[in-house]
């Protein structure tokens, strides 16, 4: 339930606007001064702040400016009340960090409005921010695991690229996108369950050596599905060295049983691998590569989607 710090002198609008808030779900916490609304700001830890203008004690430009010289209010959306409609009052209520400005008399629908708007923002802003330090932590886990395998160093980040720009091509969420950039960046983490030896093994490898490589599938999916924020991100992991014909790993699944994400994914991962060097090969010209992709189409890889992969990258090459 969303909080909101109401600060109004005149007790019927008070009353009349927390009750309005109130039937629409929010919990309001009302004081009629800016005083009893700052001190009660650290306790109450509202999503958002109204408050009139003209208050005794302390009015609400100094309610907003002490509200502001608090590290946890510096982000709380402030939202002005107010009969004075000068553009003097505006700009200073702008100047000090408002977020928005209502004039009295106003109508319900008109202060849900604004209320709804705010907490959106700030929601949105909250969501951004979590994702940057997910983002972060999952950055430093894929460079972890890249300096175990030296053969592929800044594969996943190319990965991410290419595999961020076909989604957006496909139209798919922005919460889908976000999704996929995790699981573009830890589709190997399994490989940090691989022993170097086999790893980095500069020559061919054993039929029990590929079994081993094979198994950073499944080991990368256990890794992630006990993790709330990434657990989204387990069909990246586990699936995107399946094939469309049923011959890939480790489930064997065909067509379209195999998750979008993992078809999505094993273009981009193929892709990367093919156009980079390698100890066992040199890596392709793109042009090259791209007709491979469009051979195997149908085969291993979901045909619909490698004709969008091939169509990106040839524009790309035309630039």
């Amino acid at each position: 339930m969303f909080k909101i710090l109401l600060a109004e002198d005149d007790d019927f609008l008070r009353i009349t606007t927390k009750t309005l808030l109130e039937i629409q779900g929010f919990q309001v916490f009302e004081y009629p001064n800016g005083q009893l609304a700052l001190e009660a700001f650290p306790s109450v830890s509202p999503h958002l702040i109204i408050s009139d203008i003209n208050m005794p004690e302390l009015d609400g430009y100094g309610l907003l400016d002490g509200i502001r010289q608090l590290s946890e209010g510096e982000v709380v959306p402030f939202l002005f009340l107010s009969a004075r409609a000068e553009r003097g009052d505006v700009t200073h209520a702008r100047e000090l960090g408002a977020d928005d400005y209502i004039f009295k008399p106003f109508e319900p629908d008109e202060l849900l409005a604004a209320v709804q708007a705010r907490l959106e923002r700030r929601r949105v802003a909250e969501l951004f921010d979590t994702r940057q330090a997910h983002l972060q932590t999952i950055l430093l886990l894929a460079n972890v695991i890249e300096a175990r395998d030296y053969h592929t160093r800044g594969h996943v980040e190319r990965v991410r690229a290419y595999a961020l720009e076909l989604g957006q091509v496909l139209n798919w969420a922005s919460d889908e996108l976000v999704v996929l950039e995790y699981g573009a960046l830890l589709h190997d983490i399994g490989k940090i369950t691989i022993p170097e030896t086999v790893l980095n093994k500069p020559g061919g490898l054993t039929s029990e050596e590929v079994v081993i490589i094979q198994s950073h599938t499944t080991a990368g999916a256990k890794i992630i599905e006990g993790i709330t924020h990434l657990r989204d991100a387990l069909p990246y992991v586990l699936s995107h060295h399946e094939k469309w014909d049923g011959s890939g790993y480790p489930q064997h699944l065909k067509g379209e049983e195999i998750p979008k994400e993992g078809r999505l994914l094993a273009l981009a991962d193929v892709f990367d691998a093919l156009t980079s060097d390698r100890p066992y090969h040199a890596g392709m010209k793109f042009v090259d590569a791209l007709d491979m992709i469009r051979r195997d189409a149908g085969t291993h890889f979901d045909p619909k989607m490698a004709e969008v992969f091939i169509r990106i990258q040839q524009e790309k090459l035309n630039q």
